[in-house]
């Protein structure tokens, strides 16, 4: 790897939604952008959440000298206390960024070790040969940043997540100016946001949601449910102002929800007026008709708030008829199923229920830009070259294609996935290299421990043909089996199938232990095996399936 040129390793978040995660190495420095996180799909069985393998990382940990994060959803942020442990590198971000990863180590026992770094718009960090300045911009949370790294072979600027909101809530503009400076000064790659590129026009202002909601507020007979993201400051904003201009009191519930707004509020960044809140104990028995409750939950998560206030088991509140619901986010593919689920429990009750829908005054709108938004930060900054980054393959592909009719890119634009680097080099040339080790660690967050793919592959094979568990009695010193073997499944056959099957099954048995030599019949091991292959054969025979078998012998 050559010295004097800059390398960029995606290791999460090209090719698929979350994990975002890139390193920017030059020389013997590497800093990290971001470490994010996904939640597993479905057949992903007892999986909680999936982070990018740090492999490159580990290798290199003597070179690592900081993570840096854009802002505090979950998919930039969320793998930070997995990673820790072997990287325990500092962190930079901004206030309200490191005040959630704050709570988060906490949570993990980290805290005390880790080093944290608060940073604000406009300000710069230098951390090794790279200067950092970072760049505002709006999205669905508040205190997000996009970075502009000052390299020795050139400027990178790496959007994190964003929108152009002409209108923001907290009256603070994107940052046009910075990333205009920034073109006319010679920008050498350009790393953007792909999410919402299949969306042509302009992403509507988080304003924009008012007018719907106020509307429903009034129009509410009962009490009002508001469920959003926990980390859509901005929204929950909106709610608490919209509710006091309609005489209603606010209630939070779901422990992100009640957490976040705390955060947010300790911070002074948002504004709750004296006397607006029902604290938690009071909500059940409060006048419905002057309540307004935010609830965490959108997505139908098992044990979160609305799914428990939807089947009626949640401790502080419950759901009655003519009260009004509205699931103020969108609803992230894979989810749908849960989601739905949860809104036939709440119809089912006879409450009013809102969601993403296709009127004109819309209850949610994304954080992400859309196509035009695309073309104009492309415009300004005018990048040498241009890599797509956050989406599934198709999002980057049509983000290339974007680049590519709106001509500002001079150079060239790499349709990379994670794990393939681009090197850069000091003569302004750009290379794609040789992969590095990238894909996905699975984990179960209530040990921090590490899935292994073979413990998926066994969940999945007990999931779709059973156990079956042999017990065979063996005297130790004759190796005669005492009593006919016991066969005991799970999962496998109906028991009124299965009583010829598992009769002939316990002939197999007896069978393979009567063949095998003296010497076998001593070796548990290799009897257990013997049986094990046998009874495989047979029963894939017999039912086609290839059930789980865990022999076990008892000595007697």
């Amino acid at each position: 790897m050559s010295t004097n040129s800059l390398w960029a390793i995606p290791l999460g978040g090209l090719g698929e939604f979350g994990m975002n995660m890139m390193a920017l190495r030059f020389g013997e420095d590497i800093i990290v952008i971001d470490a994010g996180l996904m939640f597993p799909e479905q057949e992903l069985l007892g999986v909680d959440i999936v982070i990018p393998d740090t492999t490159y990382l580990k290798q290199n940990k003597s070179k690592v000298r900081a993570i840096v994060l854009t802002h505090a959803h979950e998919d930039h942020i969320g793998a930070i206390p997995y990673i820790l442990g072997d990287l325990n590198v500092p962190i930079y971000g901004t206030q309200f960024t490191l005040a959630i990863v704050r709570k988060k180590l906490e949570e993990h026992g980290l805290l005390e070790s880790a080093k944290l770094h608060e940073v604000e718009t406009g300000q710069t960090s230098t951390i090794g040969p790279f200067k950092i300045e970072y760049l505002h911009v709006t999205h669905s949370t508040i205190d997000c940043v996009a970075l502009a790294v000052r390299t020795p072979v050139g400027v990178i600027i790496h959007t994190g997540d964003f929108k152009i909101d002409p209108t923001p809530v907290d009256s603070v503009p994107f940052d046009l100016h910075a990333f205009a400076r920034y073109g006319q000064e010679g920008v050498l790659a350009l790393f953007s946001d792909s999410t919402n590129v299949e969306r042509p026009g302009f992403t509507p202002s988080e304003r924009a949601v008012v007018v719907r909601l106020e509307e429903l507020f009034r129009a509410a007979p009962q009490k009002v449910v508001v469920s959003c993201f926990s980390s859509s400051i901005h929204r929950i904003q909106q709610v608490i102002d919209i509710a006091c201009m309609v005489g209603r009191k606010v209630g939070f519930v779901g422990r992100s929800m009640v957490d976040n707004t705390e955060i947010a509020h300790g911070l002074n960044k948002l504004h709750i007026p004296d006397g607006s809140v029902v604290r938690p104990q009071d909500i059940r028995s409060f006048d419905p008709k002057k309540l307004v409750v935010l609830a965490s939950g959108t997505q139908a998560e098992p044990m979160s708030a609305l799914s428990r206030i939807a089947v009626d088991n949640h401790r502080l509140m419950s759901i009655a008829q003519n009260d009004t619901v509205i699931l103020s986010a969108r609803i992230i593919p894979g989810n749908e199923k849960a989601i739905f689920r949860m809104i036939d429990h709440l119809f089912r009750r006879r409450v009013l229920v809102y969601y993403e829908g296709g009127r004109s005054a819309p209850i949610h709108v994304s954080g992400h830009a859309s196509q035009e938004e695309m073309k104009i930060l492309l415009q300004l900054v005018r990048p040498k070259y241009f890599i797509p980054v956050h989406g599934e393959y198709r999002q980057l592909f049509r983000h290339s294609a974007l680049a590519e009719q709106v001509g500002a890119v001079s150079g060239q634009i790499f349709l990379l996935e994670s794990g393939h680097p681009v090197e850069f080099t000091a003569d302004g040339r750009a290379f794609q290299r040789e992969p590095v080790p990238a894909g996905r660690v699975l984990v179960d967050s209530g040990s921090l421990e590490e899935i292994e793919d073979v413990v998926i592959r066994d969940r999945r094979h007990l999931s779709e043909d059973g156990v079956v568990v042999p017990i065979i009695a063996i005297d130790k010193h004759t190796g005669m089996v005492e009593i006919a073997p016991e066969i005991v499944t799970r999962g496998f056959l109906p028991s009124e199938d299965g009583q010829e099957i598992i009769a002939k099954a316990r002939e197999v048995i007896l069978r393979t232990i009567e063949q095998s030599s003296p010497e076998e019949k001593m070796d548990w091991g290799v009897i257990k095996e013997k049986i094990r292959v046998d009874l495989k054969r047979f029963l894939n025979k017999q039912t086609s399936k290839r059930p789980l078998i865990l022999p076990v012998i008892l000595e007697v």
